[in-house]
C-alpha cells in the first residue's frame, strides 16, 4: 500500500464519515484500490452520497451525468486528485 497524502488522508476521512463506513479505519484506505467492488465494495448509493459530501465539503458539485465518474470515482487517489483539481473551499 502506498502512503496517503494530506489530501487523500482529508477525502478518506470524509468517505469514512460520510458514508458511516465504522469498520473502516480511514488511514487504512489504500489511495490505489478500487473505491467499488473488490476494493471498498462502494456501490452507486455510496456514490451519491459521497458526491455530496463532497459538494458540501469542497464547494463545487460531481455531476451524476459526467462521462468520467468511472475514471473520477477508481480509487481514493483519482478521486483526490480531482477534488484538489476543481475545488472551491
Amino acid at each position: 500500500m502506498s502512503p496517503q497524502t494530506d489530501a487523500e488522508r482529508a477525502l478518506a476521512q470524509l468517505l469514512v464519515e460520510s458514508l458511516n463506513l465504522e469498520e473502516v479505519a480511514p488511514e487504512a484506505i489504500d489511495p490505489e484500490a478500487p473505491l467499488f467492488g473488490a476494493g471498498l465494495g462502494l456501490d452507486s448509493i455510496d456514490a451519491l452520497e459521497l458526491a455530496l459530501a463532497i459538494g458540501q465539503r469542497y464547494g463545487f458539485q460531481l455531476r451524476s451525468d459526467n462521462d468520467e465518474n468511472r475514471r473520477i470515482f477508481a480509487s481514493l487517489r483519482a478521486l483526490s486528485a480531482h477534488v484538489q483539481q476543481h475545488r472551491t473551499v
